[in-house]
């Protein structure tokens, strides 16, 4: 993983020349101290580190397969977005949404005021993006502190379906699998690269077919009762004359 710099404004990191064409750019929002960085850390490297630095704002890169493709992750943590009087999102967060191919929106299942923000955040995204192509993934971390819970479990499904968006509660402290499959959740539509050639559809094979129907197999004692029927009228005639 390389930790590409404290981003004050997002500018595209180039990748090596010998790395794959595919970039997939991911912005990961949400409310402070929800474990935004932990989760970027632990996706990338496998590694869980409790104490990070707040709202540093950094932008990760690295290499990952996905279905077996060679694609170039750049993944940018933002700052903690803040609830005041409205919704206060700084202008980095802004730009980082703009920037993304992909948004994880995240929350703290020990956290009411963070899980509250969700709705308030998915809608400062559509207006950012307002493709309904790119995609977005509701994300409930902190899952091992049941002690803690201030967010029901079915909370966080019952509002992703409200959104449409997909849905994942993780540890990002304990399972580095969960955080893993969550990501890839989101990568898996995007690793194609823009312009690839779609493989060719059978479609103008169907409708060929369509139009030429197979002639069907024939029928033997069809055959047979016309051959002695063709063969019945050519002795009658032979026998007339």
């Amino acid at each position: 993983m390389r930790l590409i710099q404290n981003m004050s404004t997002i500018s595209e990191y180039p990748t090596p020349d010998n790395s794959s064409n595919s970039v997939i750019k991911i912005a990961v929002v949400g409310g402070s101290g929800v474990g935004k960085t932990a989760l970027v850390v632990r996706f990338l490297t496998r590694r869980f580190i409790g104490d990070y630095e707040r709202n540093a704002a950094t932008l990760y890169s690295r290499e990952i397969q996905v279905d077996g493709e060679q694609v170039a992750i750049q993944v940018q943590d933002t700052p903690g977005v803040h609830v005041g009087n409205g919704l206060s999102c700084q202008d980095h967060v802004t730009r980082s949404i703009q920037w993304a191919d992909a948004v994880v929106l995240v929350y703290s299942v020990t956290d009411s005021r963070s899980f509250e923000l969700i709705g308030q955040l998915h809608q400062q995204v559509r207006v950012l993006l307002p493709d309904p192509q790119v995609p977005v993934l509701l994300l409930a971390n902190k899952a091992e502190l049941l002690h803690l819970r201030q967010v029901d479990g079915q909370a966080g499904p019952r509002l992703a379906h409200a959104l449409g968006v997909a849905f994942c509660e993780v540890s990002a402290s304990e399972s580095y699998s969960e955080v893993h499959r969550a990501f890839r959740l989101l990568c898996k539509g995007l690793a194609t690269p823009p312009g690839t050639a779609t493989p060719p559809t059978t479609a103008p094979e169907k409708r060929r077919a369509s139009l030429m129907p197979r002639p069907k197999s024939p029928n033997m004692q069809d055959l047979k009762r016309r051959f002695k029927q063709a063969l019945t009228a050519k002795v009658r005639t032979v026998t007339s004359v």
